[in-house]
């Protein structure tokens, strides 16, 4: 089964409301705010890293970028790179190549929110391809999923070439 049934499925069987839309294709998580109509603060995107050799999963909003020194600080070790495509597609053979929505729990895997999502009342992802996204109170989505809500992102910084 697809991920997007399952995450239906898991929703309903938690009896949180959500609303399930479907859009032209749209890769970044900035261009699913766009098509979305909302601000990309409100887009969690999801990234995986490698750190002490376990997969986790971090979550944070469009408008940032993974700050690796909070990333390592976070999770108590030296070192942290993020995974593969092909890691990728083993990891969720039931999405589409960078789709996965923000639901470790239904992957097994350790769940870091970026404090900024905090910010906002609802969040907005991806469920499993470049199509279908998910509205969620971000409330629910901290119950649950029970992520550790930690700083993990900073601004993007434009560099301006001479």
């Amino acid at each position: 089964m697809p991920i997007l049934g399952k995450l239906q499925e898991f929703l309903d069987l938690s009896g949180v409301p959500y609303t399930h839309t479907v859009h032209p294709l749209a890769y970044t998580a900035r261009e699913v705010a766009c098509v979305e109509h909302v601000p990309p603060q409100e887009v969690a995107k999801v990234v995986i890293v490698v750190a002490s050799g376990e997969y986790k999963m971090l979550v944070l909003p469009a408008s940032k970028v993974v700050d690796f020194q909070e990333v390592r600080d976070a999770l108590g070790c030296n070192t942290a790179r993020l995974a593969t495509e092909t890691e990728l597609a083993r990891i969720f053979p039931d999405c589409d190549l960078g789709a996965m929505p923000p639901f470790g729990n239904l992957y097994n895997m350790k769940v870091l929110m970026d404090a900024n999502l905090l910010a906002d009342e609802r969040i907005v992802f991806n469920a499993g391809t470049h199509r279908d996204v998910v509205h969620l109170r971000q409330e629910d989505y901290r119950r649950l999923v029970k992520p550790e809500v930690v700083h993990l992102a900073r601004e993007v910084v434009l560099q301006r070439g001479w």
